[in-house]
This record gives C-alpha cells, structure tokens and sequence, in this order.
C-alpha cells in the first residue's frame, strides 16, 4: 500500500484548526526504521491540545497526533524487529512533532519501539497507552517511595479521566483503598466499579489554598490534574505519605509552602512517561500484562474509529472525557 488514511490537523485560519481524515502517502512519512501498520491507537489530552493548535506541543501543521501506536511491523531495516512483529510504541516525540498514531501506517526510530508483552493483546495495549504506563509508573514510584495497603486511603484527582480511571482500578487490584476525586458527580458508579471506596467531590479539594496545612487524610496520592489542587494534596499528606505528580489540567503552578514536607515529611514525586528510557517503559509493560494486569479493561473504555476523533477531540477538550478512548485506526 502507497496511500494510507490518517487524521490531518491544518491551520486554516490564523489560531484556527481543523481537523479531518485524508489520504496520506507512504513517502511523505518522516526517516525511522521502522515501519509499522498502526491497529490501534488511543486518546490521550496531549494528544487534544496538538490537535488544537498548541505549539508547546506541536510546532508546525499539517500535522497528525497520536503519541500513542499499536500495531504490526510493515517493514524494518534493522536487526532487532522483522516485518509480521506485534509491537508497540507510546511517547517521545510520536505524534507532538513527528507523524502519530492517528493513521494506518507511522515510521519511527527502532528505539521508540518494543514489541508487544505477551500477556497483552495489541487493543489491551492501546486501552491502557500512555495512561496506563503513567499511572503504572506513579504507582510504582509511591511503592519505592514506601506505600503499602493500609487503613488510609490512596487519593487520586482527575479520577474520570484516563490516567486518574486506570490509576484507581490499578491500586484498587493491589490491595489499596481509594478515594477517587472527580467533579463528575453523576459518574460515582463508574469509579466504583472501578474499585473505589470513597468518593471525594473535587470542590473539597480546592478549599483551604491559603492554609499551610491542611487535615492529614491521605496514605498517598496520584495526582493527574497539577495546580493548587496538588497542593492541597500534599497538604493533607499523612506523615512521610507521597504524592505522584504527573499532570497539570488544573495548571502548571501552585502555591507553595515548605512546611508540609519539613514538619510531616512527605514527598512530592514528579513522574515522566515520555522521555524514560525504553528499558524502563518495556518492565512497566511488562508488569501491566502480568502481575498488575486489569481484569476489567473493557470498563474503562469507549471505542471508536479514525472518522470520530474530531468529535472525541472537542469532548476531552471540554472536559468530558470518561476513562479511556480506544481508537481503531485499521
């Protein structure tokens, strides 16, 4: 195949884009080793604001998001993948200023890509994306950080959305019990069944910004939105509790005071999933295909095709995502 369908996003006035399902040809594809036919591919907020127009994301257009692929290897000029392999790529600079995963076919660098954990189908895969390797990445790092199930909860912020669903029902399959923050009242049910036991309404987390400290609540915390919503957290942080940090919805500042980590101790963690070396990236997979497998993934998530991103792009844009979307790209 010479031509393939992928989603394009033009500026087609000065700040204004649109976004639509073209014809692409192959050659038109930027230099990588491989070549990959894309199955499956998912939505992600980043994924939102490149096809927005956002230039701290995407610098130049026509351009097609999707920092997320899964599919088949088409071609591969080096050693390590041969044309048939199921492989995965999430991150990097995929679909910010190189072609994504919003098309049948990408070509990138070998090493972006690893070949797809046995324990997960290419659509199990794309569920989870770059949500899934970020909320498995802060799970992991609060661990290392000394969290363990205890009588207190695990908060997690921004619990609809897709790093905040799988967040909860990951440490909800571990043992943990978890406050799950939403501004979404009528979607309590959904977080339930994804294993919370408390939920928080997000207006309790914006209250006290003034305060220094605030009531200690909280075992640790996953948080997904930034602002001074994060703050709060780790204001009510139990003694030598953390907080994962890893995304910034609510804002990229907070205001800060250092008396929560001097007088209770605790810990402010950043998470990156994007730049992390692939090794690490290939153990988290590894460990979201075996031992922290979701028996419940189909919950989480809301499939659609190529044609119905435009639509799915202005409802996460609008803060009307819920859990994960799949996009069937083939």
């Amino acid at each position: 195949m010479s031509s393939f369908k992928a989603l394009q996003v033009s500026e087609v006035a000065e700040g204004r884009f649109e976004s639509k399902v073209v014809e692409r040809g192959i050659d038109e594809l930027p230099a990588g080793e491989v070549l990959i036919r894309v199955h499956y591919s998912s939505l992600n907020f980043k994924d939102a604001l490149s096809a927005s127009g956002n230039r701290g994301v995407t610098r130049s257009y026509p351009h097609t998001p999707g920092i997320d692929a899964a599919g088949i290897v088409a071609s591969s000029s080096v050693g390590e993948f041969a044309e048939g392999d199921e492989v995965i790529v999430t991150g990097y600079d995929l679909g910010m200023n190189t072609a994504g995963g919003f098309a049948q076919y990408i070509r990138v660098p070998a090493a972006w890509v690893i070949k797809r954990p046995q324990g997960l189908s290419l659509r199990e895969a794309m569920i989870l994306g770059t949500a899934g390797l970020t909320a498995a990445l802060c799970i992991d790092k609060l661990e290392q950080a000394g969290l363990e199930p205890r009588e207190a909860p695990v908060l997690v912020t921004g619990a609809t959305g897709g790093v905040g669903s799988i967040a909860v029902a990951l440490l909800a399959s571990l043992g943990y019990k978890v406050a799950a923050v939403t501004g979404k009242a009528d979607q309590a049910d959904f977080l339930t069944r994804l294993g919370a036991s408390q939920i928080v309404e997000r207006s309790a987390l914006q209250a006290g910004v003034e305060k220094a400290l605030l009531k200690e609540q909280w075992g640790g915390a996953v948080d997904t939105v930034g602002g001074d919503i994060l703050f709060n957290v780790v204001k009510s942080l139990q003694r030598g509790a953390s907080a994962a940090c890893c995304g910034l919805t609510a804002g990229t500042h907070f205001q800060a005071s250092v008396l929560p980590f001097i007088l209770r101790g605790v810990n402010l963690l950043g998470v990156d999933s994007v730049e992390i070396p692939l090794v690490v990236k290939a153990s988290m997979w590894d460990k979201l295909s075996l031992q922290w497998k979701l028996p419940n993934l189909d919950d989480l998530t809301h499939e659609i095709a190529l044609e119905q991103l435009p639509e799915a792009i202005e409802r996460i844009l609008a803060g009307g995502q819920v859990g994960r979307i799949l996009v069937r790209v083939d």
